[in-house]
C-alpha cells in the first residue's frame, strides 16, 4: 500500500508540474488556460509538491497569495506524508 500511494503522489507530482509550465506557456501565448480549479484539484489530488516546484521554476503563479501559501502548504503535507511512508520518525523532545 504504501508503495501505490508513493506512485500516486510522485505521478500526480509530475502531472502537476506539467500543468504550471503548461499553464506558463499558454499564458505568455495568449492561449486557452488550465482554470485555477483545475490546478487546485491536481495539487490536492497529490501533486503539492509538483505544483510548487511548478510554480517557483515557471515564475507561475506566485503574485497569488492563496497559491504561494496553499501550495507551500500542501508541499509540506506531502512531503511529511511521504517520510512517514518511508517510516521516518521525527525527533521529538521531552522536558522531563
Amino acid at each position: 500500500m504504501q508503495t501505490v500511494a508513493l506512485i500516486c503522489i510522485a505521478v500526480m507530482s509530475v502531472w502537476t508540474f506539467a500543468a504550471m509550465g503548461y499553464d506558463k506557456r499558454q499564458s505568455k501565448r495568449k492561449g486557452q488556460r488550465v482554470p485555477e480549479k483545475n490546478l487546485w484539484l491536481l495539487a490536492m489530488l497529490g501533486g503539492g509538491i509538483g505544483a510548487y516546484f511548478g510554480m517557483q521554476l515557471f515564475r507561475h503563479k506566485t503574485r497569488h497569495t492563496s497559491f504561494r501559501i496553499g501550495f507551500l502548504m500542501l508541499a509540506i503535507l506531502y512531503g511529511v506524508l511521504i517520510l512517514y511512508l518511508f517510516g521516518v520518525t521525527l525527533p521529538t523532545t521531552s522536558f522531563v
